[in-house]
């Protein structure tokens, strides 16, 4: 079985090391969270990694980091021998699992190849409940050779598995998942507050809506939970989701795209983050947007 490192044990990273260590594949593990280092090594026999640089050593490379920023500063210049990317050998696999932007993901696959090291972009759907359970939704995007390389693998930590086009295109994907997922809340979350400032029960009209037209995830699975109930975890944090759609909207930018709709929703996400940071949450959860929409507006799905 070939050697896999794995870099990024976050919130996403742990749980699908836990399921990607039950294949038996030699494992080693590294994050610069040394307490998360450890929990990953004890919990699953993996080999915890010193520096980042020791991960050249395996034959494929696993990266579970949160933007194409921290994905280059981790794997370094391909030209410096003592970095990462200088270090990996002719015929190593590297696999971004994390929500990079799509030009910077092929760029980068672009400099590798100089070195003879394959590339697969392949960022996951389904958030921490389904990193644990090992049934994420992963694209993947690279050439069909590397993409059927990486499926085993893959597959140890998704229940669905797509090649979805070249290096690239998987973050594409990624980015545009997230903007439709995030255009489907902030719209939820609007519609129960003009239901609840007519004087409609918020649990009422999800209660309806999900068994009508207007359902969709955040009706089906978020709100009631989190916001209703005042949990405020979805478990994926507004950052990530400013983050991502932000990309998602410069990719249509780049296609010369007007969407009137998606910018509307960038504009209000990242506002809510600035507002929200301004109130002293310096990390907040993507449900937190019901709190600002609730200061907004003067009314409030939060108990």
């Amino acid at each position: 079985m070939e050697k896999i490192a794995f870099i990024g044990l976050g919130t996403m990273g742990l749980p699908m090391v836990r399921n990607l260590a039950k294949s038996g594949a030699p494992l080693s593990v590294f994050d610069v969270n040394a307490d998360a280092l450890s929990a990953a090594s004890s919990e699953t026999g993996a080999t915890p990694l010193s520096v980042s640089a020791d991960a050249a050593e395996a034959d494929v490379l696993i990266l579970m980091l949160p933007d194409s920023t921290i994905v280059k500063a981790v794997l370094g210049d391909p030209d410096d021998p003592e970095s990462l990317a200088g270090r990996l050998r002719p015929g190593t696999l590297v696999v971004d699992m994390g929500s990079s932007a799509p030009e910077a993901t092929a760029a980068l696959a672009t400099s590798l190849s100089a070195k003879n090291v394959s590339m697969v972009d392949a960022p996951v759907s389904g958030g921490p409940r389904k990193a644990a359970t090992g049934t994420l939704t992963i694209m993947a995007g690279g050439a069909r050779d590397d993409y059927d390389r990486a499926l085993p693998i893959l597959r140890t930590m998704g229940e669905s598995v797509t090649h979805v086009g070249p290096v690239g295109s998987a973050h594409a994907l990624k980015a545009l998942n997230n903007l439709l997922s995030a255009i489907g809340l902030v719209g939820a979350l609007e519609v129960l507050t003009v239901g609840k400032k007519f004087g409609l029960s918020p649990h009422v009209m999800l209660g309806v809506i999900n068994k009508s037209t207007g359902r969709n995830q955040a009706t089906e699975v978020k709100i009631e939970p989190q916001v209703l109930d005042g949990g405020c975890n979805v478990g994926f944090s507004l950052p990530l989701t400013v983050k991502d759609i932000t990309t998602a909207l410069n990719l249509a930018r780049s296609q010369n795209l007007d969407l009137p709709v998606a910018e509307a929703c960038v504009q209000l996400c990242t506002t809510a983050l600035e507002e929200l940071r301004a109130d002293g949450l310096g990390n907040p959860d993507q449900s937190e947007i019901a709190r600002y929409l609730g200061q907004r507006t003067g009314v409030s799905l939060l108990p």
